[in-house]
């Protein structure tokens, strides 16, 4: 295949949503299951992966990103392809204030130690939803300059 018919295949399997999470950030990846019923019909529904990003990786379609959760005491490591067809949609709940890109050191925590303080996110004013307004100053005595 020729480059550019890559490309064009890249470009149509791409996702069209950025995906503004990093490392520390606390996300939900809401995965496609596909089930059988017991008539052997085939049935999707989306099952929540809820857990923090240790790591981002690739550029592109290749992009993944690492999640990590505690499931019953135990760590449990999901790889997920950004653009893979069987996620749904990625959520960021809560952004985290980390200082490495790669937090693997979060393996090694237990209990309050694998605690991430949460990263203020500024957002600009027009994303909030409040209008900025400049109003013309009203003289007292009702004329107006």
């Amino acid at each position: 295949m020729s480059k550019l018919n890559i490309e064009a295949i890249h470009q149509e399997n791409k996702k069209k949503d950025s995906f503004d999470f990093r490392a520390g950030d606390t996300v939900t990846v809401n995965v496609k299951i596909m089930e059988k019923t017991a008539d052997g019909k085939a049935k999707s529904r989306i099952q929540p992966f809820k857990g923090v990003v240790i790591q981002r990786k690739g550029t592109g379609i290749s992009s993944s990103v690492t999640v990590r959760k505690i499931s019953s005491g135990i760590g449990v490591e999901r790889i997920f392809q950004i653009h893979s067809p069987i996620i749904d949609s990625i959520v960021t709940d809560a952004h985290g204030n980390v200082r490495q890109a790669r937090i693997f050191y979060m393996r090694n925590l237990r209990g309050k130690a694998a605690r991430i303080v949460e990263r203020k996110v500024h957002a600009p004013v027009e994303a909030v939803g409040v209008a900025v307004e400049t109003q013309e100053p009203q003289v007292e005595g009702g004329l107006s300059p």
